[in-house]
């Protein structure tokens, strides 16, 4: 009987994982109600299910070359993901985009109108 490369076992479930996690950030883009809303799930979505296939791929290769560029690609996911999230939830909130109904407070804009009043006063 053929023991299991365990290397390979535990990078496809990794991958299999970070490929659920899409998967689910593609379903909250259909199902959430708001353009912030989505912006947060999927950002959420890419960050974890890209981190995870990324993470897979570098315990079934096993190289130092894989797991490097690997390193390098989830660094460059998480600080480029979350900047562009902000960006576009700032230009959605700047255009006028609307808050879901059921949102129960817009800390951007409260900070918004509290820089407003300083630059009045000073």
């Amino acid at each position: 009987m053929n023991d299991p490369n365990w290397n390979e076992v535990t990078g496809l479930v990794l991958i299999l994982l970070g490929v659920l996690f899409d998967l689910f950030g593609c379903v909250g883009l259909v199902r959430l109600p708001d353009v912030y809303n989505r912006i947060q799930a999927a950002t959420k979505c890419v960050v974890v299910g890209t981190t995870l296939i990324l993470l897979g791929s570098m315990v079934w290769l096993a190289s130092p070359q894989a797991v490097l560029k690997g390193l390098l690609c989830i660094l460059f996911t998480l600080l480029t993901s979350s900047t562009a999230a902000h960006a576009l939830a700032r230009a959605a909130h700047l255009s006028g985009v609307e808050l879901w109904k059921h949102s129960v407070v817009d800390r951007y804009a409260e900070d918004r109108r509290a820089a407003e009043r300083e630059e009045g006063t000073a």
